[in-house]
């Protein structure tokens, strides 16, 4: 059975911070009376395995279909490397509220403590209110001690690093650099495939239950890179019809396509699925003479490997697309 362009069902993710802008931006269909804060686009997390929604394959799920296809699917030597583990996880979220400040550990701790990878991610601003600010690394180098020592005092805020959000705007967070999304923030994430997260501050937050979210000092200390860097913010410039780089590591590559003509996007090269979440417009994916996919803002579609190559085309006025590989 031939491969084809996949669609996969949106999981929804209730958070005590969520709001109401994957409904009203992104057209998600949450559900009734739900406090929705996450969608899940696809991910092979264990038990939140994406499930394919489109085609003869529909039902079927992701880590199904790496079993069955391998590097047809992923690409070859995204299969050496990972297996039957999709790589990476890619989502929507919506801050109604500011999330707790957290921080990731990197592949090495993740495996030593957890048997699981690590989580590297970029932050793709989709809107935000004109005063959102986030939080990506602290403003100044402290020591472990200082660290300690505001966050006992509930000072943490003093060290950090705010930094104004707005659309279009690109932050990459290494494993290791402290991080929150502010309030008013509507933004896509891609990741690697991990759910590890400690949580250092939480704004003595309460949730449903009027309890205080767990917090994991301990372990964010041995993880936290505590060094002032320069320009947290990924500064690049769109031209019409060409894959600009916004992040390249060796998890992921994403590149930022503003199309006003058809573009041909030769996969063979590439060796690997690409992924395209569109941001603005429609775009067709024409994936053979006589087959193509329509996404529209706010849905995504995987492109499997040994399709070689599709064309990008742009159905309205403005189409901007996320373009992500390995």
């Amino acid at each position: 059975m031939s491969l084809y362009p996949l669609k996969f069902k949106t999981i929804y993710k209730e958070t005590i911070w969520g709001g109401s802008k994957l409904k009203e931006q992104l057209n998600k269909d949450v559900p009734t009376n739900a406090k929705v804060g996450e969608t899940w686009e696809i991910s092979c997390v264990e038990g939140d395995v994406s499930i394919v929604s489109n085609g003869i394959l529909e039902g079927n799920s992701l880590q199904d279909l790496i079993e069955i296809y391998m590097g047809d699917l992923v690409g070859d030597k995204v299969y050496d490397k990972y297996g039957l583990e999709f790589p990476v996880l890619i989502k929507f979220i919506d801050a109604n509220d500011d999330l707790s400040i957290q921080v990731h550990p990197d592949d090495a701790m993740a495996r030593k403590r957890h048997n699981a990878f690590g989580k590297t991610e970029m932050w793709y601003i989709l809107e935000s209110k004109k005063d959102s600010k986030l939080i990506s690394g602290f403003s100044k180098t402290v020591t472990k001690r200082e660290y300690l020592d505001k966050l006992e005092a509930n000072e943490i805020s003093d060290i950090l690093n705010f930094e104004p959000a707005k659309k279009g705007d690109v932050f990459f967070i290494p494993a290791g650099r402290v991080h929150a999304i502010g309030s008013g923030i509507l933004l896509a994430e891609i990741q690697q495939t991990s759910d590890i997260t400690y949580r250092i501050y939480d704004w003595d937050r309460k949730n449903k239950d009027g309890n205080g979210r767990e917090l994991h000092t301990e372990l964010a200390i041995d993880v936290l890179d505590f060094k002032k860097h320069d320009n947290y913010k990924t500064e690049y410039t769109t031209q019409d019809n060409e894959a600009v780089e916004l992040a390249n590591t060796e998890y992921f590559k994403t590149n930022i396509i503003e199309l006003t003509k058809k573009m041909e996007i030769d996969i063979f090269k590439i060796d690997s699925f690409i992924i395209y979440i569109a941001t603005e417009g429609e775009t067709e994916i024409i994936y053979s003479t006589k087959d193509s996919i329509s996404i529209k803002k706010g849905e995504i579609v995987l492109i499997p490997a040994e399709l070689n190559s599709i064309i990008l085309n742009p159905k309205s006025k403005s189409c901007t697309l996320l373009e992500v590989y390995m």
